[in-house]
């Protein structure tokens, strides 16, 4: 195991030199069957006994990496369940500030650069964490984090979606699709405006800007930027009745 952690780290600066003594020891080892040789190869002597394993991964060019554990996705349902019924939060019910937590962090969204949305989960630093429409997130994230904490291999970006997605079922909402694979970024990446506009708090909307005129302009600057509609944004605005 601690073999193949080495291997599969590229950030390994030994990673080629090892790779090498055990593909050539292998080979060497597999070919002359020299039980001396063995002995002073017990990674290779190991490996070759398991039904010459290592002489198998180390005969094709490059090698066999090994996978990270895949995300028990019923476990991470299951522990986002317990938060939400937990008679703890009884009286600020987390399920609405979990959907608001996946909303504003896909929210960030830029359809022209590409840049932004819930892949990244950038929120985690001051510089997005503290835009005055992600007040009182911070506590969503912070529960979320004893599950985080048990799934090493999630993501943040997969877990603040995936929370809101349960929330909405357990609160009787319909079924949501669900497509893992988000990743998450530095701190470089947390999203602005290319172009300085009257949202200087971020990207996500404002609740007013001071008239029915000026804040219509605004969401529809806000929404339009990422591919919303008039419709629609009246469909995502209607959501903070939960």
């Amino acid at each position: 195991e601690l073999l193949c952690r080495s291997l599969n780290s590229r950030s390994n600066p030994h990673h080629s030199v090892m790779f090498g003594r055990v593909r050539l020891g292998a080979r060497f080892a597999a070919r002359i069957g020299n039980r001396a040789v063995m002995a002073r190869l017990p990674l290779v002597r190991a490996g070759a006994a398991a039904a010459g394993a290592v002489t198998l991964a180390t005969a094709a060019s490059a090698p066999v990496w090994c996978r990270e554990p895949a995300v028990n996705w019923g476990k991470v349902r299951e522990q986002i369940v317990e938060i939400l019924d937990s008679e703890d939060h009884m009286e600020e019910p987390p399920g609405p500030q979990f959907v608001r937590l996946a909303w504003h962090s896909a929210g960030t969204y830029c359809k022209h650069t590409k840049t932004g949305g819930s892949n990244a989960a950038t929120m985690r630093y001051g510089a997005e964490g503290n835009w005055g429409a992600n007040a009182g997130l911070a506590k969503s994230r912070n529960l979320l984090e004893g599950v985080k904490a048990r799934h090493p291999n999630l993501s943040y970006a997969d877990l603040w979606v995936f929370a809101a997605i349960v929330a909405i079922e357990e609160m009787g909402g319909p079924k949501v699709p669900f497509k893992p694979g988000r990743s998450d970024k530095p701190p470089t990446a947390t999203p602005t405006w290319t172009v300085k506009q009257h949202a200087e708090d971020g990207r996500l909307p404002s609740a007013d800007m001071g008239s029915d005129a000026a804040t219509a302009a605004h969401l529809r600057n806000i929404f339009n930027r990422m591919g919303f509609n008039d419709q629609e944004i009246v469909a995502l605005s209607g959501a903070h009745a939960l």
